[in-house]
């Protein structure tokens, strides 16, 4: 097991690539703690999770309810997880929202939403982080879940790209920082993913045969696939690797690159 005996705080765990990062990481002996928004059915959702991990896998975790644009809900979360595991190995800064609109029309509330949880959302996160690596020792693993549009424009969604990129640029710069720390930081990006935000154009014959156009690959990627590269990044197998983004997109960022 890659992950045996790690603590893993993962953001937005209890659906689409968040759920199957956690699964991924519960498989290979990793503790998790599933954070969900506070609403609805997610904390019974996010429960129902952590008492799968256990059943199926045999591993503890934690349901840790929170929302990642405010840091009172984020100390929260690590404090909740500290005191159940005694430590936090790896941070991954999965949640993230969306809106298509047109520039001209974004509202001040729109994009500070966006912002607020894709940027300042992975911002605290990976500060809490460092800070418990740091004071633990033995190093650790920051993990973004950014997405191909940290580099390809996407009319409609300026305060995602613009997110997504100041995301990419945070990463390279903690990085450096953390590194006399042994703590590695990494991106990986997302392309067309079969998870419930695209499920529009996944039941949509001729939409999702025009999106798969774009894709060399041919198909949209699997939430395990993308899982399985976190795993990596989790995993002891990455000590030599940090600052870099990792694709999973099926060949969509060079194909766009040939235009």
């Amino acid at each position: 097991m890659k992950l045996k005996d790690k603590v893993a705080l993962i953001s937005g765990a209890n659906s689409g690539i968040g759920r199957a990062i956690a699964t991924r990481f519960a498989q290979e002996g990793a503790h998790v703690a599933v954070n969900y928004l506070p609403v609805g059915q997610n904390a019974q959702t996010a429960q129902a999770e952590v008492d799968d991990f256990e059943k199926t896998y045999g591993e503890t975790g934690i349901a840790v309810g929170g929302d990642v644009s405010k840091r009172a809900d984020v100390e929260a979360m690590f404090a909740a997880t500290v005191e159940k595991f005694g430590r936090i190995d790896i941070v991954v800064n999965n949640a993230g929202i969306e809106f298509k609109k047109p520039f001209v029309d974004v509202t001040d509330d729109e994009w500070n939403k966006v912002i607020a949880v894709n940027l300042f959302g992975s911002f605290l996160l990976s500060q809490l982080g460092a800070r418990q690596m740091i004071a633990q020792g033995g190093g650790g693993k920051i993990i973004n879940i950014s997405s191909v549009h940290e580099d390809i424009p996407f009319p409609g969604y300026t305060a995602y790209c613009a997110s997504k990129g100041a995301m990419r640029m945070m990463m390279r710069n903690l990085a450096m920082e953390l590194a006399p720390n042994k703590i590695n930081v990494n991106n990986i990006a997302p392309g067309a993913i079969a998870t419930p935000i695209n499920q529009s154009v996944l039941d949509d014959p001729k939409a999702l045969k025009d999106a798969v156009t774009e894709i060399p690959w041919g198909r949209f990627g699997k939430p395990e696939e993308v899982a399985a590269v976190a795993a990596f990044l989790a995993s002891d197998e990455s000590e030599y690797v940090t600052g870099s983004t990792y694709y999973v997109d099926g060949g969509l960022t060079q194909q766009v690159t040939l235009y």
